[in-house]
């Protein structure tokens, strides 16, 4: 088995400290940072997401895959920086004013993560206006809304025309997602996409970043 094989292998099993030193390991012998990052670390989390969608595994085992991962990406990090290579896309993300959950939002966080986006967090009780100016200021071409209570919802739909009133609704995609969110909803407000679950909000986001 190959060493990337070995880090996929370990991240899905979320084995954190072997993920590291695996990932060092990789380091030394040469291996491409990238490949790395892509091959063992991405496609490791990749399978976790999969899983993830057909209830094979649940939230406790996609967090401690999360977690394997992180570990091996702060090794490489400082070479990914070095090489010039870019996150695949870059988004915010945060629960929206007047609601305090974070665990559906910490969930899509990782599994972002996982597909290699660049992942700004602004919390829980995230004002429309700090969507919109973190976006603008960080270049953010997706703002990602999260909301659990249905009294909180309706601030989504403030997210959208805060977007419109600041000019970038054309250059900026709003995804949705939570317990009492639908697609009806999302259609409803004006946003760009809903997801049901936290990896196929990943696989959405990658596909708005990349314009599709």
């Amino acid at each position: 088995m190959s060493i990337l094989n070995e880090i996929s292998e370990n991240l899905q099993k979320g084995k954190a400290k072997v993920v590291k030193e695996l990932v060092e390991k990789a380091v030394s012998d040469g291996i491409a940072a990238t490949d790395i990052l892509n091959e063992g670390l991405i496609a490791g989390m990749n399978v976790v997401g999969e899983k993830f969608k057909n209830n094979e595994v649940y939230v406790p085992e996609v967090l401690i895959a999360a977690r394997a991962m992180n570990m091996g990406s702060q090794v490489l990090k400082p070479l990914l920086v070095a090489q010039g290579v870019k996150a695949t896309g870059k988004v915010c993300i945060g629960t929206v004013q007047g609601d305090l959950h974070d665990i559906g939002k910490n969930l899509v966080k990782m599994m972002m993560e996982g597909k290699g986006l660049e992942v700004i967090d602004l919390g829980t009780d995230v004002s429309p206006e700090t969507y919109v100016n973190t976006a603008i200021e960080q270049g953010c071409q997706v703002i990602c809304c999260s909301a659990l209570l249905t009294t909180t919802m309706g601030v989504m739909a403030d997210v959208v025309k805060a977007a419109e009133a600041a000019g970038i609704r054309d250059k900026v995609k709003i995804m949705i997602g939570g317990a009492p969110v639908t697609d009806d909803y999302r259609a409803q407000i004006g946003a760009d996409a809903y997801t049901s679950d936290a990896a196929s909000a990943a696989d959405m986001a990658i596909k708005l970043c990349a314009g599709v």
